[in-house]
């Protein structure tokens, strides 16, 4: 029998961003501007994806950093209250084998004419295919992309 295991973690990433709540939003919820700073922005290929961003909506793709090992991302948005919070549920996976399971929650706190994002990622990594510092790490990359999206450098909070 093949040995598991189950590591939870959790992570908050707090920036600000001289953006109001209404365009960091935007930059979730509007496809174009989601595909730039979500899907493409790391340059990895990417074989197929998919967004539907409203509660019970679904998104996820197939990427591919060197063509053999695929990665896959399944999403549902079980939350989002506009301007305000998205919160979603996700698996990731590599060569259809599953890595991990998370709830992600994003808070978009009016800051000023700006918006503090409140990131926190509850995770289960699967058979140590995965851990809390890579998807930590990751994060903290893709909201560097949301910040040249909105035209600007995150501070960190």
């Amino acid at each position: 029998m093949t040995q598991t295991s189950v590591e939870h973690a959790s992570f908050t990433i707090e920036r600000v961003f001289k953006a109001s709540p209404e365009r960091v939003f935007g930059a979730f919820a509007d496809p174009a501007a989601h595909d730039r700073w979500f899907v493409k922005a790391d340059n990895w290929p990417v074989a197929e994806y998919r967004h539907d961003f409203r509660v019970g909506g679904r998104e996820g793709g197939r990427f591919s950093q060197d063509g053999k090992t695929f990665y896959f991302n399944e999403t549902v948005y079980l939350d989002i209250v506009e301007n305000r919070r998205i919160i979603s549920a996700y698996t990731m996976a590599k060569d259809d084998r599953p890595i991990s399971a998370s709830l992600a929650t994003a808070e978009l706190v009016p800051e000023g004419s700006g918006t503090r994002v409140v990131f926190t990622e509850q995770a289960a990594f699967l058979d140590g295919l995965d851990q809390v510092e890579y998807r930590r790490s990751g994060w903290e990359q893709l909201i560097g992309f949301l910040a040249a999206e909105l035209g600007e450098k995150a501070e960190a909070a």
